[in-house]
């Protein structure tokens, strides 16, 4: 029977989730590696076995964990990743007698076709490849070497690299974004890098059309329709029809067009799901009230999906990398909240369970579907 398994990551440990198809009871494993922020873990979609966590700490420093078996053990990886001293920064060590400092790895992104080949997004901002499990890594120095870099600016929480997308129909398209930058297109595997960004209106910065420094939270596209393009904008929620080339606004009739997360359903590549919180400044749902709002039209006409969520005093954020959908039918969507809880739907949204409750601040949600 097929399951699923859910990947939870917090500011005190991973906890793995698993259930069965009709995913009603769930099983709680954790915490893996008690007491250290794991800012993302992520199962291979070419090996439903392998997963690989970023472990990090200001003071024992960045860790690259793997697992072969689906959470139950864990192996470090990561040999060029290193940590130098109780400073807050890590350092990769790339042969040089003056290693670059970085601060840790916030997302990991296994290739869509092979589970030895894994890209990291760090801050401050770079792009590294590991084609070997984990355990070396390269840096694609293409983005960092990009001719806008001297225009970047951090965002709130750092300048962060936090998406990583794989076009699946072509390997070598790849996708990233980066507060406060941009969005940025790689043809080439990674060699070279073109921000995209056109059509996005930013009012907080000297050049509201800028080519670069734009605050994008978040990127999604569907498998079938990789042309496609949705984003989570510090305000605003996007679209492009043309890998990224031109955007438009379809926020519509959401109450609050600024959050965090972004996804589409597994099998509607018009249907996406997105957090609406109060604003840059009050990281809680409107009048307290959670909800998550969906669009079956690709954007512009949203309705509050609200059955099983809290109605009121509810003043949790949900952070970029919280929200995550499986591959059943009906479509399963999982978030998971600044709050400790994790909400699950087995129906595409329409009604919500708490799966778990009571964890550590939860920075990351992600689904294996598994055979």
């Amino acid at each position: 029977m097929t399951a699923v398994r859910v990947l939870v990551g917090t500011r005190k440990g991973a906890f793995v989730l698993n259930s069965d198809g009709k995913r009603r009871e769930w099983e709680v494993s954790g915490p893996h590696f008690a007491g250290w922020e794991i800012y993302h873990l992520k199962g291979s979609p070419a090996d439903p076995n392998r997963i690989y966590a970023s472990q990090s700490s200001g003071w024992f420093g960045q860790k690259i964990q793997r697992s072969d078996d689906g959470g139950r053990t864990w192996e470090p990886v990561g040999d060029r990743f290193a940590y130098d001293g109780p400073t807050g920064t890590h350092q990769w060590y790339d042969g040089s007698q003056h290693p670059w400092e970085f601060k840790r790895v916030w997302h990991l992104e296994p290739s869509v076709n092979d589970p030895d080949t894994v890209f990291a997004g760090a801050e401050d901002a770079a792009l590294f490849r590991s084609k070997d499990g984990g355990r070396s890594w390269d840096e694609l120095p293409g983005l960092r070497n990009h001719g806008s870099g001297p225009q970047w600016q951090p965002g709130a929480g750092g300048m962060c690299l936090h998406t990583i997308m794989q076009d699946p129909t072509r390997p070598d398209r790849l996708y990233v974004a980066i507060s406060a930058a941009g969005a940025f297109r790689s043809d080439d595997g990674g060699a070279s890098w073109k921000p995209i960004n056109r059509g996005l209106v930013s009012p907080y910065i000297p050049n509201p059309t800028a080519e670069v420094g734009h605050c994008v939270h978040r990127l999604a596209m569907h498998r079938a329709r990789p042309e496609t393009l949705f984003m989570q904008k510090h305000w605003d929620v996007m679209r492009s029809d043309d890998a990224g080339e031109n955007w438009r606004e379809v926020s519509g009739n959401l109450p609050t067009d600024f959050g965090f997360v972004i996804d589409v359903h597994a099998h509607e590549p018009d249907t996406i799901y997105v957090v609406p919180i109060k604003s840059d400044g009050e990281h809680f749902p409107l009048d307290g009230r959670l909800a998550v709002y969906r669009s079956r039209a690709g954007g512009g006409e949203w309705e509050a999906l609200t059955k099983g969520l809290p109605a009121k005093d509810c003043y949790v954020n949900v952070l970029r990398d919280a929200m995550t959908v499986d591959g059943l039918d009906p479509c399963g969507v999982y978030f998971g909240t600044t709050g400790g809880q994790v909400y699950g739907s087995a129906d595409a949204g329409d009604s919500w369970t708490p799966i778990v409750r009571d964890l550590p601040a939860v920075l990351s949600v992600e689904v294996q579907t598994l055979p």
